[in-house]
């Protein structure tokens, strides 16, 4: 399992290269950068500095990482991209290191990010996550696990995405996400659990059920954000996912969609 560099590559002798490893042609790879093994970077990609990469991640040809935050406050500090093992990063994508506010950009284990998707600045992606072509991520956006993104999505600064959650393409996601929801639109607006994805991801129809009678309370009744809160902790069944869904909405930062 030897490693193979195209002669016409440009590696740095700063950078580390773990077994396995495939680099195409045109590629460059910085200083500071650690490939792990059976890693494959497609031709002209670009890992600029300060990268990390697990095994048996793919960048696709011309996607380019590590390279300097979009921030006027960057003071070109040491900070890093880091990428989880088995993740997939398309062509022509860009993800960027993070600022002196958190020192990291995360993308976590499994992740599949198709062509010119932008993640930026400190942003935080779980594992398993989807994201379609064309997705512009701003800074400071968490993503938990198994968030499934269409293409084209505008996501505002600061915003934070549940698991299992939904978003179609064209969306301007200025607000956050609940777990398991659908979300659409612009200006956007929720249409209900994401039942298909529960279901395909193996959840109990007695979970989608607490999950659909959850999000009647908060988003088809009559009750304030706190009258919701007290009526899903009392009525509900005491499961992770109910009190996952119940505390997102009720520490949400940006707010959620009406």
């Amino acid at each position: 399992m030897t490693t193979r560099v195209h002669p016409t590559a440009l590696v740095d002798p700063g950078a580390a290269l773990g077994m396995d490893v495939t680099v195409g042609p045109f590629a460059i790879i910085g200083p500071d950068v650690t490939v792990g093994d059976g890693c494959q970077i497609g031709p002209r990609a670009t890992l600029e500095r300060y990268v990390r990469l697990a095994a048996g991640v793919r960048i696709g040809e011309g996607s380019i990482l590590g390279g300097p935050p979009q921030d006027f406050k960057f003071k070109d500090e040491e900070t890093w991209v880091e990428v989880g093992e088995g993740t997939v990063i398309r062509e022509y994508s860009t993800v960027n290191r993070g600022t002196a506010a958190t020192g990291r950009t995360v993308i976590g284990a499994k992740c599949f990010l198709m062509s010119y998707v932008h993640v930026a600045h400190d942003c935080r992606l779980g594992n398993q996550i989807i994201i379609a072509n064309g997705t512009q991520i701003a800074g400071h956006v968490t993503i938990h696990d198994h968030a499934n993104l269409s293409g084209l999505n505008a996501i505002h600064q600061f915003v934070t995405i549940g698991s299992y959650a939904f978003i179609s393409g064209c969306s301007r996601v200025n607000q956050d996400v609940p777990p398991y929801v659908k979300a659409a639109g612009n200006p956007m607006e929720l249409y209900g659990l994401n039942s298909i994805g529960l279901q395909r991801a193996g959840f109990t129809a007695e979970t989608i059920a607490a999950l659909k009678r959850a999000y009647r309370l908060f988003f088809n009744s009559d009750l304030n954000l706190g009258q919701a809160v007290e009526r899903a902790r009392l009525d509900l069944p005491d499961t992770p996912e109910i009190e996952r869904f119940v505390t997102f909405i009720e520490s949400s930062g940006r707010g959620v969609p009406a």
